[in-house]
């Protein structure tokens, strides 16, 4: 290698390295003529290199296959070697597969040779023959999708240069091969997608299944998916699924970018067969009520080193407020930290993003501001790197000489040191309101020093040239310049510069005028609507007068009369037409249109004329499979089937062809045309041969013509047996049966037809079965023992004398499947009318569906006797009126233009009988009674006679008997009734002896008839009769003295609070109102306010102690009343009742209360008794009350003690409060930390309690005061107890008394202490303390003595100390266990002590004795 290549190797200039690549070349002659395509090669291949350092890539943004180097065609000679080779890239790496015509190479043959290092794949042939002239393909495949090339070879023989090639040599680009004709593969949809009506954030899928005919596995047509007519390939928005057979695509997470119309096309080298349906997105729930939808078809233009330029669409307001800008939010790929571009909303849909780092690739989105607050974010940008977009332009390949040639950039070629020449042709490639896209020609450049570029700009009319700031070096021969003035005019020159200086300016640019913003668009149009199918509808408009950089069009649709507005397209549409899908079949529908432009939406267009959602009409289909019925020899009888479709109309019209078999001009056979499937064409040729076609034709015109019929001779028919029938028809399909109808067959033979028989076969077979083995004699025949979802066809054979007939043509196929959601008729007798009713609803309905009904499959046309047809919505009624013995049948019903919905019932004639007897009940029936004749006694003593009958009308008829005698309705007597309710009444004045016996009451309404009669007499006579008189006399006094309006009741307050209330009346000053309990007199604390006229009397803690009979009484004058009420049994328990769901609902939680005893669990509530119906549990275990278990509490709260607890009483406690309709209960866990806190206070209380009862006590007998006269003998004595015994001393004046002969101090028997002053003197007045103590503690007690001289006056005794104070025990207190004796059986544990009330007066240390001196 040469010193100046190596030079050139070891080269570096500042801090960019240069990159070359040598390659050492063939010398031939052949790589001479080929050497402008290798030094494009080596480029790609530098630029290869070179974008895997410079860009910042990750998986997502390389996926798919992508050829880098495709496949070039050849023309080599026969017996020499060729290979063919390919670059391609993708993540994973892609497998490659080769295929010679179509048809996957055998490799094991070894006549070809492959090899794949890295990306690079060849195919080798070492010896060519001319069964390699072919096209051969190199398909490379991943997860993410496929991708192909393609090249031919052909290989000539030697010395036949010349000769004619069926191949023609064009350039290695474009290689052709004659035409070849390719196997037609005919595809049928047997499944196929419908529109999609999804909502943002939610997935969709649209799936097709076909047939293929032929199905060959190397012959698999290509499943290409579309959206608005742009192909879809697998990617992490769109998932692509291809089998044999079936094609999906998924969305899995939508954004309104994915809305527009999908298509599928099959394509196979014969043709293609495409379905589309339109997929619609909604706006998913926003961020905050009533913010925009998100932005959506986020594109990224002019990318350079540090800037690019952000364009999107603007999202549909249909209802929300208007969109007043966008902020555009940034993320470097890799990161998943967005920042927002802009601080302040920017009204239009085009942002230039600056400041970005060359080298590194970014995610852009979008969110929409209005005034309620932002949008979610649109969905985000393809990665897009800053670069130079110029950077590998200035690549070039240089030939060394000899078999090296290099690949470099033009600025690292060695030259002068010098600036570099002016650019040229300075131009705007794109202006906007606040920038300009400069682009222009570079100059001839060979330096080795790096060149940029400045960019210059003036205002129009000045020369003031003002240099444009960039935050990176301009590299590029195209730069936007930002931050213009907005419908400005300017004009921009270009410098390039490097190391060695600057260019001369380049030529300025002509006055480039920055835009200036016209606005919104006008509102499009006058918008019409037609029909389309059932759910669609065609929407088109005139585009708006002023477009201002139209966008799109959003629709709008709204129900008739209502003003809920609904976005029809959430994405943009770019025409002026278009299809609105998912409308409601019937409903009535306006539309309006919004044009959009990167400011934002027009105004509304004038809303369309209201227009019904119906499928549009269209020309009918073919008739098909035309028979031949009969032939006289001069004439002929046809019969077709009517077409598949009719195109929402119905077929008035069919014309018929013929023409002579062999011949192609068809001739009308008939004029005017025929409305019957069935026509004799007469004037044939006997003998002749013809064929004959049918049209069809609607309102909407004609269809086409059918298939011609077979050849059909003109021979008049002779055959003894019977010729076919036809219109072979289903109805009531089910999953194993179905009925067959036909009609009779024109030609019957040589006598009548008896019968028919029914074969039928599976579709594609010729192994016929008959359905019945013996004839029937009707029109129809019940199939069964089908499979269930076979397919099967039918045909019909007639029979008479001579034998069976010719077959019917064979029927169309049809599926036994019972049609989904299949109903079947229903037979009653109208409870009112007595009517006959035969009803069935239909699954399935449409526009133009009705009901058909038939007796016998014959339908009933004839209503003359009766018989009427009653349809609503999806439901039809067949009702007989006037039924008769003649109406037994089988009955069918079927709905037309549906799947073959269809069912029948067979009325027999025993269940006939039966339903014309109840329907003769019905109609002269018996008037039903809900009560029977009763009475009632009314004020003043009426009485009242009633009863109630299940319905009358307001035509009803009665009369009331008393011993067979009508009674009248006169006055003072009433009679009446109600037509709502059914109530008859008679109101009887006076009831007296006279009236004891029977009274009837008879009612006449329509043809029904009722009677019920009531017996008064003997004592039912006499108690209604006293009744009578009571309620006489109840009348005349409450008229005429107090009396009470309400007796008492007894209520029950919300605070568990128990009263008795009551009310009286007619009151006066002197009356005089009193409450009983049990006869005795009440004394209530607050004395009843009779000017209120409520009396009430409450019951404290009320329980079964204050059950009684409680009385009230009122009087005056003018009389008195009483009222009286038993608070027992079921009272009292209705009142504990209500108690316990006051108390249950106000329960606390359970508290833990530990006593000398045990440990007290407490509930606090409203109020509680121990008739309350409250049940404790230790876990699942009831408890009761008993020594372990005491079980009680106070008005206030329920209590619950475990007596000296132990470990076996640990757990969960629970409280239960019942009432009739619900309970409540309330739990506590007993273990743990919160037993062991409980235990030991238990313990320590315990033990109080223990040392209180046992300590040191002065029984009594001390006084508080003592008075002596001078010389006396005064003797203290009292009765001390303690357990062990007590300790007792004496102090005078807080000095312990010393023993001696003077004072004597006795202990007898432990419990009887004295003190005994003898000869008692002035100085023994004071304060004496007798101090009892053991060591449970003790108390001391004070005694003041007050001595006085002879003739003194007695001093008064004025206590003014606390006469006892308790001394503390001695801690620890010592609790002595008892000792355990043997015994056969363990004793009854011994009561534990009741807690002690405490001894009034204040604790005080002992006092510290001393002796008395």
């Amino acid at each position: 290698m040469s010193a100046r290549l190596k030079r050139i190797y070891d080269h570096q200039y500042h801090h960019k390295e240069s990159q070359y690549v040598v390659k050492e070349y063939s010398s031939s002659k052949a790589s001479e003529e080929r050497y402008e395509y290798k030094t494009q090669a080596r480029i790609q291949e530098v630029v290869k290199t070179k974008l895997g350092e410079k860009y910042v890539r990750e998986e997502p943004m390389i996926r798919g296959p992508e050829f880098f180097v495709r496949l070039r065609s050849h023309t080599v000679f026969e017996n020499t070697p060729i290979k063919l080779f390919c670059t391609v890239e993708g993540y994973p790496m892609p497998v490659v597969k080769w295929y010679k015509d179509g048809v996957i190479l055998d490799l094991s043959s070894g006549k070809y040779l492959v090899e794949a290092r890295g990306g690079s794949h060849s195919l080798l042939i070492p010896r060519c023959t001319t069964e390699d002239t072919a096209q051969f393909t190199a398909v490379a495949g991943n997860i993410h999708g496929q991708a192909s090339s393609q090249a031919s070879v052909i290989v000539k023989r030697y010395k036949d240069e010349d000769e004619s090639s069926p191949y023609a040599w064009l350039p290695f680009t474009a290689a052709m091969l004659p035409k070849i004709h390719y196997t037609k593969i005919h595809i049928t949809f047997e499944e196929k997608f419908g529109p999609v009506f999804a909502t943002e954030g939610q997935s969709a899928t649209l799936s097709a299944r076909m047939s293929l005919y032929p199905n060959l596995a190397n012959l698999q047509p290509e499943a290409q998916w579309y959206r608005d007519d742009t192909r879809l390939f697998d990617s992490k928005w769109v998932k692509i699924e291809t089998g044999r057979g079936y094609t999906t695509l998924t969305l899995p997470n939508l954004f309104k970018d994915d809305e527009g119309l999908y298509t599928l096309r099959m394509v196979t080298k014969g043709g293609i067969a495409e379905h589309s349906a339109f997929v619609s997105v909604a706006d998913g729930p926003p961020p905050v009520p009533s913010a925009p939808g998100a932005p959506m078809d986020i594109k990224i233009h002019d990318a350079n080193r540090d800037y690019v330029i952000v364009s999107w669409k603007p999202p549909n307001t249909t209802t929300e407020g208007p969109i007043i800008g966008y902020f555009v939010d940034k993320c470097e790929v890799g990161t998943e930290n967005w920042t927002q571009c802009n601080d302040h909303p920017i009204k239009i849909c085009k942002y230039p993003v600056s400041g970005l780092f060359e080298g590194h690739s970014y995610y852009f989105r979008v969110r929409a501001v209005n005034s309620r607050g932002i949008s979610k974010p649109s969905r985000m940008s393809d990665p897009i790197a800053a670069l130079d977009p110029t950077e590998f332009e200035r690549l070039h390949a240089k030939k060394l000489g000899g078999k090296l040639e290099i690949v470099s950039y033009h600025d690292e070629e060695e030259a002068e040191g010098k600036p570099p020449g002016a650019p040229s042709g300075v131009y705007a490639s794109e202006t906007d309101r606040t920038y300009v896209v400069l682009s222009w020609k570079a100059p001839e450049y060979f330096g080795k020093a790096p060149m940029w570029y400045y960019i210059e700009k003036a205002m129009a009319n000045t020369e003031a040239w003002q240099r444009v700031n960039t935050k990176v070096p301009i590299r590029s021969p195209r730069y936007a310049v930002f931050d213009l003035a907005e419908g400005k005019e300017y004009k921009f020159r270009v410098l390039s510069a490097n190391i060695y200086g600057t260019s001369e300016p380049s030529k300025p640019t002509s006055l480039i005028e920055t835009l200036q913003l016209k606005g919104v668009p006008s509102a499009p149009g006058q918008v019409i609507a037609t029909r389309e199918t059932d759910t669609s509808v065609l929407i088109q408009w005139a585009p708006p007068k002023e477009p201002n950089n139209l966008i799109g069009y959003y629709i709008d649709q709204c129900v008739k009369g209502s003003k809920d507005w609904t976005s029809a397209n959430h994405k943009p549409h770019k025409n002026t037409k278009f299809v609105v899908s998912g409308l409601k079949t019937g409903e009535t529908y306006v539309f309006r249109v919004q044009a959009i432009n990167e400011l934002g939406l027009s105004d509304e267009s004038q809303e369309s004329a209201p227009l019904t959602v119906r499928a549009a009409l269209t020309n009918p289909s073919a008739p098909y499979d035309v028979a031949l019925l009969n032939c006289d020899g001069r004439s002929m009888v046809l019969n077709w089937k009517k077409p598949l479709q009719s195109g929402g109309a119905e077929i008035k019209e069919y014309y018929v062809d013929k023409r002579r078999s062999g011949t192609s001009m068809w001739r009308e056979v008939h004029i005017p045309p025929v409305s019957e499937r069935l026509y004799k064409v007469e004037g044939l040729t006997e003998g002749a041969v013809y064929q004959f076609h049918v049209y069809a034709a609607n309102l909407a015109g004609l269809g086409p013509a059918s298939k011609h019929s077979d050849d059909f001779k003109c021979v008049a028919w002779t055959m003894p047996e019977p010729g076919p029938a036809y219109d072979l028809t289903f109805c009531e399909v089910r999953d194993n049966s179905l009925v067959v109808e036909w009609q009779k067959p024109i030609y019957s033979g040589s006598g009548p037809i008896t019968g028919y028989h029914v074969e039928y076969a599976k579709k594609g077979t010729c192994e016929w079965k008959t359905a019945n083995e013996k004839a029937v004699s009707h029109l129809f025949l019940k199939v069964t023992g089908l499979e269930v979802g076979v397919c099967y066809v039918f045909r019909v054979r007639a029979v008479n004398a001579a034998g069976v007939g010719m077959a019917s043509m064979p029927s169309d196929p049809v599926i036994a499947k019972a049609v989904e959601g299949s109903q079947e008729v229903s037979c009653t007798v109208d409870e009112k009318s007595g009517d006959i009713v035969l009803s069935f609803e239909s699954c399935q309905m449409n526009d133009n569906s009705q009901f058909i009904w038939k007796k016998d499959y014959k339908e009933i046309t004839d209503f003359s006797k009766g018989v009427v047809i009653k349809t609503e919505g999806s439901q039809s009624k067949l009702i007989f009126k006037n039924p008769d013995k003649e109406d037994a049948g089988t009955y069918s019903v079927s709905v037309t233009s549906t799947s073959g919905v269809s069912s029948s019932y067979t009325i027999s004639t025993e269940a006939l009988e039966k339903m014309l007897a109840l329907s003769y009940d019905i109609r002269h029936p018996i008037i039903p009674l809900k009560s029977e004749l009763a009475y009632k006694i009314l004020e003043r003593g009426r009485m009242r006679f009633w009863l109630q009958a299940e319905e009358i009308s307001s035509k009803v008829t009665y009369k009331f008997f008393a011993n067979n005698k009508e009674l009248s309705g006169a006055d003072p007597n009433k009679m009446g009734h109600d037509v709502s309710t059914g109530i008859i009444e008679f109101i009887m004045d006076h009831f007296t002896e006279e009236n004891e016996g029977t009274f009837t009451c008879q009612i006449t309404d329509g043809g029904g008839k009722a009677q019920s009669s009531l017996v008064l007499i003997g004592d039912a006579f006499k108690a209604a009769l006293a009744e009578a008189d009571f309620q006489r006399r109840e009348y005349i006094r409450v008229k005429e003295g107090p009396h009470f309006s309400e007796f008492l009741s007894l209520q029950v307050g919300d605070d568990c609070s128990v009263t008795l209330v009551c009310k009286v009346a007619n009151l006066k000053k002197e009356s005089e109102f009193h409450w009983y309990k049990d006869d005795a007199e009440v004394i209530p604390d607050v004395k009843p306010d009779l000017s209120s006229g409520i009396c009430k009397l409450p019951i404290k803690e009320f329980s079964l102690k204050t059950t009684g009979v409680y009385k009230a009484t009122i009087s005056d004058d003018r009389g008195k009343d009483m009222s009286q009420i038993d608070i027992s049994g079921k009272t009292f328990d209705e009142a504990i009742n209500k108690l316990s769901q006051l108390a249950g609902a106000s329960a606390a939680e359970l508290v833990i209360k530990c006593t000398a005893t045990g440990i007290q669990l407490q509930c606090h509530m409203k109020y509680y008794t121990s008739e309350m119906n409250i049940s404790w549990y230790h876990s699942e275990r009831k408890l009761t009350h008993n020594d372990k278990t005491v079980i009680g509490g106070t008005p206030a709260m329920a209590t619950m003690e475990v007596i000296e607890p132990t470990e076996k009483d640990k757990g969960a406690y629970s409280i239960v409060i019942t009432n009739s309709e619900n309970s409540h209960k309330r739990t506590l866990d007993l273990s743990g930390e919160a037993y062991e806190k409980a235990y030991a206070e238990f313990q320590k209380l315990k033990a109080e309690a223990y040392a209180e009862k046992n300590r040191g006590k002065v029984v009594g007998g001390l006084p508080d005061v003592v008075t002596i006269m001078e010389k006396k003998t005064l003797s203290l004595t009292c009765t001390v107890c303690g357990d062990p015994k007590p300790q007792v001393s004496w102090l005078k004046n807080g000095t312990e008394v010393e023993p001696d002969d003077q004072y004597v101090v006795s202990l007898d028997q432990g419990k009887f202490a004295s003190l005994t002053i003898k000869g008692v003197s002035m100085e023994d007045s004071g304060r004496y303390t007798m101090i009892v103590q053991n060591k449970y503690g003790g108390e001391s007690v004070d005694i003041v003595v007050s001595v006085y001289r002879h003739g003194e006056k007695i001093p008064e005794a004025k206590p003014t100390l606390t006469p006892k104070t308790i001394i503390p025990p001695k801690l620890p207190i010592e609790i002595p266990q008892p000792k355990t004796q043997p015994a056969p059986s363990a004793p009854s544990p011994a009561p534990s002590p009741a807690a002690p009330k405490a001894a009034p007066g204040r604790g005080v240390k002992s006092p510290t004795p001393s002796r008395r001196k």
